[in-house]
């Protein structure tokens, strides 16, 4: 007798470009709980050398179409910045959930905007934030969760990146009408959100912040332009953050310090514990996790167990496929059995709001209080 077939959620990808074959579409081939119906790109070979790679059985150019396609229950805009929002927003519009790398938008009010649609319309989101499904991230919020770590003192979040150090890799991360001779908020954006939604995570709502914005390579390449371009970015920021659970907080995110990529350091300061997550790729490892006590101060290795880690992967997995399939597999279990969700466009309006909060302490150098809580989390 032939049981009930399983249930599958139709995916439609937009953007074909690496972030998609080293992360997004590996994580939906992987899950037998995901169908991936249809992939769309403005080049139409890009877009058709995924869909053979990963068994994709429809080819778009037109992003509409893809959002129209009855078969596409759930759109993934893994696209440029400046497209996300829209993109998004037409997905919703459709009455189809989205996951949407980030940023969301540039603005806080645009970020809290896509989230009251989504309320309204009754669709699920999720916005990129990789580093949440970390394995070693997981298991802290756990030990916050259960207790284990006590009251939360202290939270840093730490990011090193120094692909930008050479003038000569070509920066990403520049808002469309920005003057290249003012500073443009850059690291604390394209680094710094993940960080500042990490670290949320674990200490609660952001009471207030100051922070400094520095540009050290004062010429570089950026996409788009033709030869060296004299650009002020953040190429590093650091910021200090109180809490409303009184917890304090530091942050730092930066282009130019030398480490290996994505180089995330979370670290959390309990009454009756502290826990350091390292996700930086080296020696073939993606992460390493340590815990210590008050009674046994010297901080040891912790080894998870094979269930914390998706099937089919270890910690020689390299770091986009671990974290992305871990998040694919959270976030379509979330849409098919109607379950609680995280890290929803929320979440990512909420992050938007202390990045936006960071940059105006820098202008007008003083500490800046954030907003009470604008909707309820879904």
């Amino acid at each position: 007798m032939t049981g009930t077939p399983a249930k599958r959620l139709g995916v439609g990808v937009i953007g074909a470009h690496a972030w998609a074959e080293k992360a997004h579409l590996p994580g939906y081939h992987a899950y037998d709980r995901a169908d991936l119906v249809a992939i769309c790109d403005t080049v139409p070979e890009r877009a058709q050398a995924m869909a053979e790679m990963f068994g994709i059985r429809k080819v778009y150019t037109d992003a509409a179409e893809l959002i129209a396609d009855p078969d596409v229950q759930m759109v993934d805009v893994c696209t440029p910045t400046d497209t996300h929002l829209p993109l998004s927003l037409a997905a919703i519009a459709a009455g189809k959930h989205v996951i949407s790398e980030k940023p969301l938008a540039h603005s806080t009010e645009d970020a809290f905007h896509a989230a009251h649609a989504a309320e309204q319309m009754g669709v699920r989101t999720k916005l990129g934030f990789t580093f949440r499904y970390s394995p070693a991230i997981r298991q802290i919020k756990a030990w916050i969760d259960d207790g284990t770590l006590g009251e939360i003192f202290h939270v840093h979040g730490l990011e090193q990146n120094s692909q930008f150090l050479d003038p000569l890799y070509p920066l990403r991360q520049v808002p469309a009408g920005r003057a290249f001779d003012q500073m443009i908020p850059s690291s604390i954006v394209g680094y710094g959100s993940h960080l500042l939604d990490l670290v949320r995570w674990c200490a609660g709502e952001y009471k207030s912040v100051i922070g400094s914005l520095h540009n050290y390579v004062p010429e570089r390449l950026v996409r788009g332009y033709e030869g060296m371009q004299r650009i002020m970015v953040d190429d590093g920021t650091v910021a200090l953050a109180e809490f409303a659970s009184g917890a304090q907080g530091i942050l730092q995110t930066s282009y130019i310090a030398i480490g290996n990529y994505p180089g995330v350091e979370l670290r959390v300061y309990g009454s009756k514990g502290a826990a350091v997550a390292r996700l930086v790729e080296e020696n073939g490892i993606a992460e390493t996790l340590h815990f210590a006590t008050p009674d046994a101060v010297e901080f040891r290795k912790i080894e998870l167990p094979e269930s914390a880690y998706p099937p089919g992967t270890t910690l020689h997995t390299p770091w986009p496929e671990l974290y992305y399939r871990n998040l694919i597999r959270h976030w379509v279990d979330e849409i098919l059995d109607d379950a609680p969700g995280e890290c929803t466009f929320y979440d990512g309006a909420k992050s938007q709001e202390v990045v936006n909060a960071i940059v105006t302490s820098y202008e007008e150098r003083r500490w800046v209080d954030l907003p009470p809580v604008e909707i309820s989390a879904p």
